[in-house]
């Protein structure tokens, strides 16, 4: 494996300290010759870890570590055996968002409740195999989550820039319990990111965003578990939230890897969705004007999707859009929380960042871009607890209108007895 630079082309291989960046300020690829992978062998080794128990590699992750990292010692492999989650077919959601067939894929049932696994786990047993014991990040919350977690689990120290405003309580609370230090800085997201890559090497830190390429890497085996859970058979159209686009790039670089190797036959096309007040990569796609122009004070009730200059634009814009004839769309708030209430109501359950999938397919066939004969995979990249203040806001648009009061908050309680609860019943 080597790193390999997007902008001049550079290779570097890997070496004993953490690089995120090329020298010439180009962001980094790892790279492999998957042209000379043995896919039907693979497929038979991979089919015989899901039988495996205790083992890293039964994990949905380091299952497919001939594809991720093949030359990371099994005793650096920091994992709760993330991956590992369900794919659920439902006809309901189907019929909301107008398609043929629709599965929605649960990355919410990860270990910290986020898809933030499936690239942490990489991120942090590499930075483990170099010799760091201080991970760093800037989060909204669920990359924080993931990495403290990680990092408690080596024993290591997780220090998180938190920013003052636009973080969901639950996240923040989620990486605090797991002992991270939080450090609560002015500015966004982006401030964030931007301080880590000019000070993490001094500090002594290794940055666990998705600037670092071994992020990506982990997060590729969504396509890979994804595809395996699929029979090799992709559907039409995968949806993906668009936050940092770390997910849009890796799903799409990992959809290009299996298909080069011959692990599957045909390409899907992916969709990134991004909420109205967060979309700057939307924006420039639908004018055809790059480099993209950050957003200085993006705004959603999606707070993960709350990010004015993602970092890995050129990646997603090269994997999710060229690699596969992809698109991009953007959705209202007011769609995010109805479609969070339909993934909820479903009983699967979802944060208002993977909620704006479904919203986005949908938006997607109304304008014609999908069609109603095809079929669709939305990624559910975070757990319904994450944000519960959503939760409340989604509860009322469930009842068709935003003031409706849930029955969390009603205020009297109702005395037990036959005839009132008889009444309450014929209510609802």
């Amino acid at each position: 494996m080597n790193y390999i630079c997007m902008e001049c082309g550079r290779k570097t291989a890997l070496s004993d300290r953490a690089i995120y960046r090329c020298e010439c300020g180009g962001l980094l690829d790892m790279v492999w010759d998957a042209g000379s992978t043995d896919a039907e062998r693979l497929k038979r080794l991979f089919d015989a870890r899901l039988g495996e128990r205790g083992s890293p590699l039964s994990g949905g992750v380091w299952r497919y570590k001939e594809l991720i990292h093949p030359e990371l010692p099994l005793s650096s492999i920091v994992t709760k055996y993330e991956g590992n989650t369900a794919l659920y077919e439902n006809d309901r959601l189907g019929s909301y968002a107008g398609v043929r067939r629709l599965w929605l894929k649960a990355l919410s049932e990860n270990p910290s409740g986020s898809f933030k696994d499936n690239g942490m786990t990489v991120a942090v047993s590499h930075g483990r195999w170099l010799g760091y014991d201080r991970f760093a990040c800037t989060s909204t919350g669920n990359t924080s989550s993931s990495m403290a977690m990680y990092a408690a689990l080596c024993g290591s120290e997780a220090i998180v820039l938190l920013p003052a405003l636009g973080v969901a309580l639950n996240k923040a609370l989620q990486t605090e319990a797991y002992g991270a230090k939080l450090l609560r800085t002015e500015g966004g997201y982006d401030e964030g990111i931007r301080f880590l890559e000019r000070h993490a090497l001094s500090l002594d830190l290794y940055v666990c965003n998705s600037i670092n390429p071994l992020r990506i890497e982990g997060q590729k085996s969504i396509a890979f578990e994804l595809a395996h859970q699929l029979g090799w058979s992709l559907p039409d159209w995968l949806i993906v939230p668009g936050g940092a686009l770390s997910n849009a790039a890796a799903i799409g670089k990992g959809l290009g890897e299996l298909y080069q190797a011959g692990f599957i036959a045909a390409m899907p096309r992916i969709a990134v969705v991004q909420a109205e007040g967060a979309s700057p990569f939307h924006r420039m796609v639908e004018t055809g004007r790059r480099p993209l122009v950050p957003e200085l004070r993006p705004d959603t009730v999606a707070s993960a999707l709350r990010i004015g200059n993602p970092p890995n634009w050129p990646k997603a814009w090269r994997d999710a859009l060229e690699r596969t004839n992809g698109v991009t769309v953007s959705v209202a708030d007011r769609d995010i929380l109805e479609a969070k209430a339909r993934i909820d109501r479903s009983g699967i359950g979802c944060e208002p960042a993977s909620a704006a999938s479904l919203a986005g397919l949908r938006a997607l066939v109304a304008k014609g871009i999908v069609h109603k004969d095809e079929t669709a995979v939305c990624i559910l990249t975070g757990h319904m607890l994450k944000d519960t203040d959503a939760i409340v806001q989604s509860l009322r648009y469930a009842g068709g209108t935003s003031q409706r009061q849930t029955r969390a908050e009603a205020r009297a309680p109702l005395p037990l007895l036959p005839e009132v609860i008889r009444s309450e019943l014929a209510r609802a």
